[in-house]
């Protein structure tokens, strides 16, 4: 069997990790040569334990993003979806790996659903539900959309030839990672909008949700999340023709929606059960709370985005954990918070 040359980034990341995991017990493993790029001495000699080549490096090392990926034969990058110079510099190498080798390198990218969200500031989730069979919807899209910038870039590798894109986009992902990466304690556990609601409530002393909380968004699991990535890579490598990629190569991860309100009821009833809040009930946060509490991008927690993985499923991907799942992880997510901040 031939050697598969596989790069990946962000393997100490929430979701990267756990598709690291997988691709180390994965049933073909021995035919794979992995790299990783780490950016912490410490956890890239863990890492080293499993079997993996690590390389020391960031996104800000636009070189060694390029030289890395001219030898891979397979990228997963799954570190950022909005800065456009480090994917760049992985397309730039993806594109020398395919004038050395004649072959186009496949780049399996990582968005996310908030590229189709729109801007309801919480008062309500009437919004344009989007398949990722629709490729003419998807591709009609702003440019000014969030993470479309970098989208752009890979689908445009696609089209030029040197390289298969495909991009996976997951909704709001939860629940704690689990897997040997973060047994040698150098994975990220936990995602991010159930910890910021959290964090949120316990500075301003109540769980709070952006205008009426009455916007929904997908939801998924880091399990199913990272499945998805080897359910799409094994059917790449099965029958590559058969798999969608540039345009036709957008793979939405949902199982299941909330609306904002219930994510925020969840955290308050969460918070009280643990001692941390006398009161579980939610309000609304003012513009000022939410600039305060969750930063900048405060607005994204009143969007909606309402995807569809029906080309995710088409490929064999079979999601199981539900809003039911959801909903009980906030506690779960909690406990972690305290335990890296006891103070709190």
């Amino acid at each position: 069997m031939s050697t598969t040359k596989i790069l990946i980034t962000g393997a100490t990341g929430y979701i990267g990790g756990s598709v690291l995991g997988r691709l180390l017990v994965h049933p073909e493993s021995k035919s794979f040569e992995i790299v990783a790029l780490v950016r912490s001495a410490e956890k890239a000699a863990k890492i080293s334990t499993l079997g993996v080549k690590t390389v020391l490096g960031d996104y800000d090392n636009l070189a060694l993003l390029t030289e890395l990926a001219s030898n891979a034969d397979v990228v997963f990058e799954i570190v950022d979806c909005d800065r456009l110079p480090p994917n760049e510099a992985l397309i730039q190498g993806a594109k020398q790996r395919f004038e050395a080798t004649g072959k186009a390198p496949i780049l399996i990218h990582t968005s996310g659903s908030a590229v189709i969200m729109d801007n309801a500031h919480g008062l309500h989730g009437n919004h344009k539900v989007y398949s990722d069979l629709q490729s003419d919807e998807i591709e009609a899209l702003p440019d000014t959309a969030l993470h479309r910038n970098v989208d752009l870039a890979y689908l445009k590798a696609d089209k030029e030839g040197f390289a298969k894109a495909y991009i996976v986009t997951p909704g709001c992902v939860w629940g704690l990672a689990k897997g040997p990466l973060v047994d040698l304690g150098v994975q990220h556990t936990q995602s991010m909008l159930i910890p910021y609601l959290l964090k949120a409530a316990i500075a301003r002393k109540q769980a709070g949700y952006v205008g009426l909380g009455k916007n929904i968004w997908p939801l998924v699991s880091n399990a199913d999340t990272a499945d998805l990535y080897i359910i799409v890579f094994n059917a790449i490598r099965k029958n590559p023709d058969t798999v969608g990629h540039g345009r036709d190569g957008f793979y939405f991860a949902e199982k299941g929606e909330f609306f904002m309100y219930e994510a925020s009821q969840a955290a308050g009833k969460a918070l009280k059960e643990l001692g941390i809040l006398d009161s579980e009930e939610a309000t609304p946060f003012s513009e000022e709370e939410a600039l305060k509490y969750l930063g900048p991008y405060w607005f994204v927690f009143g969007t909606n985005s309402l995807p569809r993985g029906e080309r995710s499923r088409a490929v064999g991907w079979k999601p199981v954990d539900g809003k039911d799942g959801f909903l009980a992880s906030v506690k779960a997510d909690l406990v972690e918070i305290l335990k890296a901040s006891p103070q709190q």
